[in-house]
């Protein structure tokens, strides 16, 4: 990604509101998957829910990540 795409994603970040949302809108996913993989039988598809889950955890550290790619 390129310094103008993370300078374009400091107004959300900068946005103590719109984070808040983001990162609550994260936690609610994770712990939606987090049920599937207790009842989750295929292991390539728990693979794919934990993948999911590492992503929604970056939004945690997303506007760390934002600030230094826009530098």
């Amino acid at each position: 990604m390129d310094k103008s795409f993370y300078r374009s994603l400091l107004l959300m970040v900068n946005n103590k509101e719109m984070m808040r949302m983001l990162q609550e809108y994260a936690a609610a996913r994770i712990s939606h998957y987090q049920l599937l993989l207790e009842v989750e039988k295929d292991h390539f598809r728990v693979l794919e829910i934990q993948g999911a889950i590492k992503e929604l955890r970056r939004v945690k550290t997303l506007r760390d990540e934002c600030i230094a790619g826009a530098k």
